[in-house]
């Protein structure tokens, strides 16, 4: 297992739109490894596979506890989506330090498979709804802070570029 170095936001890479899993075969089964590793060292509750700059829509995520219950999603659709939607306080490894509120669905009904390739319909609320979104909008080329004011985004970009900046100083 490896840690992948993770892409940090307003890199142009992370608005690659992902293309399917052909098969999970070795290296999407190395890749998911990798990618549950890297985000538990960054202390992250989900990753997508374009986030480390594979683009390919592979999904991983972890809301357990112990940190010890991977959820794995390939190809992951949404089938449903509850009309109910709440705001919610959002992070993202990918702009390390920043939080905002953004809106999702209460509740959604996902067909995917897992990291053996079996066929699933996963319903989920809560956290695991807002993640399985966030994460979502990844594959898709969009980033969290793309839901907020330009304003806000504009103080973000610029906030994420000096301390890129300064991080190679």
């Amino acid at each position: 297992m490896a840690l992948l170095p993770i892409l940090c936001y307003p890199d142009p890479k992370l608005h690659t739109v992902a293309k399917p899993v052909a098969a999970v075969d070795a290296r999407i089964k190395t890749l998911i490894s990798d990618m549950i590793e890297t985000m538990l060292e960054a202390k992250g509750i989900g990753l997508a596979a374009t986030q480390v700059d594979v683009h390919e829509r592979l999904i991983v995520i972890d809301i357990s506890e112990q940190r010890d219950d991977p959820l794995v999603l390939i190809n992951p659709r949404i089938v449903w989506s509850s009309p109910e939607k709440h705001q919610n306080e959002e992070g993202c490894l990918s702009v390390p330090g920043i939080y905002d509120s953004v809106e999702r669905c209460d509740t959604v009904k996902v067909e995917a498979q897992d990291g053996h390739g079996t066929a699933r319909l996963i319903e989920a609320d809560g956290l695991l709804a807002v993640c399985i979104q966030h994460e979502m909008d990844h594959l898709l080329g969009r980033v969290f802070v793309e839901y907020l004011s330009p304003l806000k985004r504009k103080r973000i970009k610029t906030k994420m570029l000096k301390s890129q900046r300064e991080a190679r100083a």
